[in-house]
């Protein structure tokens, strides 16, 4: 299979019948479809928008056990997800690097607390260990940490955990997945759960967003992995159908790396509520967040809210010398997480429910999984394809999932942005030799190039400008309005590429401006004026 939308609705017009089909391509639906293929099924993954468009674009992007899990006493899931933590590292080392963390402690109890905790935190890892946990003086603390508070600072702890770029490692799955022979398509919406005449699920039907084409498709086992929205496709098999899921929103900010000083993260174990937040390090800019905050409601582009922001500035100035304010502020952006519907008790907790995943399969068939976390998605595209074996009656392949490296897959290290394209940077620097005119960035601030637009239309299924701007590079999340005034040429180039013409240019710069007001603090941002075809 090639990577492409052209490749994958020809190939679904030819074959009708497949082993798999799964709803859903954030970090979950792609995991089923990488294990689906590699264990040799035929596989179909659908997505209503593109490819990590929700949740799983907006994590703190951090692979990790959970040091907040372990506090909270789910080893299980701590336990799982630092095996989990070592095989991403093992599997997609261009997206996933070793993060440096230090909690600043003002407290002796606490810093031999958290030692404690960390210190058990390294051994639950076991072989897969990135690093050992140390007491750190006062002194290594402010060197590690330029911008820390100093009064009352009794030293600190350094730990290691993962980082990683979400919405690169996503595409690489949806690659890889596909060279395993998996069709995935993005902008196609699953509007149907067919069943044959004992009412058992034996397919689906889904609308092409982008032709309007309506395709039947018949599938042994169909897969529920949809996030926040795995009520809404469970209602097309059950109408009547109770909620499973209530949605927490987690925010981040995103400041100048000059905020926070070196290399290294900042870990805050306990805030006023009582949850952890992080300030880390990320694509030469920090990352400071998360909240959880019980939503009633969900939707495909959260806005954080004005306590959210509140709320991380607030704490952020609590620990660092000279904090950000508003004004400093490059970006804002939210992600829902699925969280178990409260049945009784405090509706508005959200602290102590579980991140562990949960499989289901309905009445008809249907297997839907929801919950978990980013770090355990390969964990949980096994344990989902072991129920879609026995539901569908397949033959049992064994997973293969555990040692198979993702694409792009290099141990080279790669200067800049450059790094998440893993081996494919060779490919781009070499159009990019070809005609020098590629390499022109596409804004004068940020490294990212015109050849990087071209290749994503090439090779990395974009359709919409957010689809570059805000996932394939991340220039939305790093520096909103620089993304803005990028989008006109972004959008000159994609019509060339895939043969759009001035009104879909138009019409695409117009979606942009909307789509950056959720991630800006200032809604009267204006575009440039639209450029047109030459």
């Amino acid at each position: 299979m090639i990577f492409t939308r052209t490749e994958a609705i020809k190939t679904i017009k030819n074959d009708s019948a497949w082993d798999i089909a799964i709803i859903g391509g954030g970090a979950t639906g792609l995991g089923i479809a990488l294990d689906a293929a590699a264990r040799g099924y035929k596989t179909l993954l659908i997505e209503k928008y593109d490819f990590a468009k929700g949740t799983s674009s907006k994590s703190t992007k951090l692979v990790h056990g959970g040091v907040r899990y372990l506090a909270n006493g789910d080893i299980k899931l701590v336990y799982s997800a630092l095996k989990e933590r070592g095989l991403i590292f093992q599997n997609a080392p261009h997206v996933s690097f070793v993060q440096s963390f230090v909690i600043p402690s003002y407290s002796i109890f606490n810093k031999l607390k958290f030692l404690i905790g960390l210190k058990l935190y390294d051994w639950m890892a076991g072989s897969l260990r990135i690093g050992k946990s140390s007491l750190l003086s006062k002194k290594e603390v402010v060197e590690k940490l330029p911008k820390v508070k100093t009064r009352g600072l009794r030293g600190g702890i350094q730990y290691f955990d993962g980082q990683f770029d979400d919405a690169r490692l996503a595409i690489n799955l949806a690659q890889t997945a596909t060279e395993y022979g998996a069709v995935t398509l993005n902008y196609a919406e699953a509007t149907a759960i067919r069943k044959d005449a004992s009412g058992k699920v034996n397919g689906l039907s889904f609308l092409d967003r982008e032709s309007g084409t309506v395709y039947e498709v018949q599938a042994k086992a169909v897969i529920n992995a949809t996030g926040i929205f795995v009520d809404d496709i469970l209602k097309l098999d059950t109408p009547t159908h109770k909620n499973l899921v209530r949605p927490s929103q987690g925010a981040h900010i995103v400041i100048d790396q000059k905020f926070l000083g070196n290399q290294d993260a900042l870990m805050i174990p306990e805030t006023s509520d009582g949850r952890v937040l992080f300030g880390v390090p990320w694509h030469g800019k920090v990352l400071l967040g998360t909240t959880d905050t019980p939503l009633n409601e969900h939707q495909i582009e959260p806005r954080p809210l004005e306590e959210e922001i509140e709320f991380i500035l607030t704490t952020a100035d609590e620990y660092l010398e000279n904090a950000p304010t508003r004004a400093d502020i490059r970006s804002v952006f939210a992600g829902l997480r699925p969280l178990a519907a409260p049945t009784n008790g405090d509706s508005n907790s959200t602290k102590e429910i579980s991140r562990d995943h949960k499989l289901i399969k309905s009445e008809s068939g249907l297997i839907t999984i929801t919950g978990g976390k980013w770090t355990t998605y390969r964990k949980m595209g096994e344990e989902t394809v072991d129920l879609a074996i026995k539901t569908g009656k397949l033959p049992d392949n064994p997973c293969k999932t555990n040692h198979l490296p993702l694409h792009g897959y290099t141990k080279d290290k790669h200067p800049g942005h450059w790094q998440v394209y893993g081996s494919d940077m060779i490919a781009i620097q070499k159009l990019m030799d070809n005609n020098p005119s590629l390499a022109e960035k596409i804004h004068k601030d940020h490294d990212f190039t015109v050849a990087e637009v071209i290749w994503a239309c090439k090779n990395e299924m974009i359709v919409k400008v957010e689809d570059f701007l805000a996932r394939r590079i991340r220039l939305l999340l790093l520096d909103a309005q620089a993304s803005l005034e990028a989008a006109p040429l972004v959008a000159k180039i994609m019509a060339e590429q895939l043969d759009k013409d001035n009104e879909w240019i138009n019409r695409e710069l117009t979606d942009y401006e909307l789509l950056v007001k959720n991630y800006t603090l200032y809604p009267e941002i204006s575009n440039h004026s639209n450029p047109t075809l030459g």
